[in-house]
């Protein structure tokens, strides 16, 4: 049953993912749209993104706290979500924090936004929700193999669904 164990570490980590999407989802509004720090993580990582990003995380979070009173869902869940708020943020905030870190290590390197730095590119946000949400779940080894591997292979193909439906600049 490899492949369920597969489905609950995804159905784990979609607060991180949606965080993770609504910069680009959002980046049109105009509230909140300066930049965090210029110098240091770009013109593209911006207030609006965090705000919303991690918003996004928690409502999610939520929606899946709802849907923990279906046995299905539950039996597809490795935490009740009875702290969905706290959870959502984490992995939220955290898969934005993780992609901060990693635009950081970018400028230093001198990779313009949108250039590649693979595989930072891929595992950036992954690794920022494991770590903050690490803090209230314990993820086993497998769980976190599990988590890289296959966000690695998510994160290429929605770089190219987002390309082709105008929403991205860089399909990679």
């Amino acid at each position: 049953m490899m492949w369920y164990f597969v489905l609950q570490c995804m159905y784990l980590m979609l607060p991180a993912y949606f965080a993770n999407m609504m910069p680009v989802l959002v980046k049109k509004i105009n509230f909140l749209d300066k930049p965090i720090s210029k110098k240091y993580l770009g013109n593209h990582k911006t207030w609006r993104g965090i705000v919303f990003g991690t918003l996004a995380g928690m409502l999610v979070a939520y929606i899946q706290k709802m849907l923990y009173a279906y046995p299905f869902f539950a039996g597809l869940s490795f935490v009740d979500y009875s702290n969905w708020l706290i959870f959502g943020f984490l992995l939220g905030f955290g898969a934005l924090f993780g992609d901060a870190v990693k635009s950081f290590f970018k400028r230093k390197a001198g990779v313009k936004p949108g250039g590649r730095f693979i595989p930072a590119d891929q595992l950036d946000y992954s690794l920022g929700s494991i770590l903050f949400v690490s803090f209230v779940f314990r993820l086993t080894w497998q769980m976190i193999v599990v988590v890289l591997v296959v966000n690695f292979i998510l994160h290429i193909i929605a770089n190219h669904l987002g390309y082709y439906l105008g929403l991205s600049k860089v399909k990679w």
